[in-house]
């Protein structure tokens, strides 16, 4: 069921997107109505809202419902996968031992004689 409502999700989406893009702004009309004179005032008349603004309204209700019930699902989970919360066995480690230490020995320095 989880995968179903995703699926929807996802082609909602996708469809608001798409119906967003193929709207013609309210802007678009202004350099018209400057030069035309025709219609009431400078973004044009306000008629009733179009099939494509209508749908989508709908397709963007219908998104932030699958956002809603996907979230649901999600905090209704039983397995809890918090690692700070429920940390994971750990696993036996095989210990490694150190090596040898490197004796700080320097070699003495020789005096270098400045001959002249």
């Amino acid at each position: 069921m989880y995968q179903v409502i995703i699926v929807v999700h996802v082609l909602l989406g996708l469809g608001v997107v798409g119906l967003v893009l193929m709207q013609q702004g309210k802007g678009a009309d202004a350099g018209g109505g400057f030069s035309t004179g025709s219609s009431g005032s400078v973004f044009g008349a306000q008629g009733a809202a179009s099939f494509l603004s209508r749908s989508t309204a709908v397709l963007a209700s219908l998104f932030f419902t699958t956002s809603l019930g996907l979230a649901v699902m999600n905090s209704q989970q039983s397995s809890a996968k918090d690692l700070i919360v429920n940390p994971t066995v750990q696993q036996d480690v095989p210990s490694i031992t150190p090596a040898k230490p490197i004796s700080a020995e320097v070699p003495e320095a020789k005096a270098v004689e400045n001959t002249k």
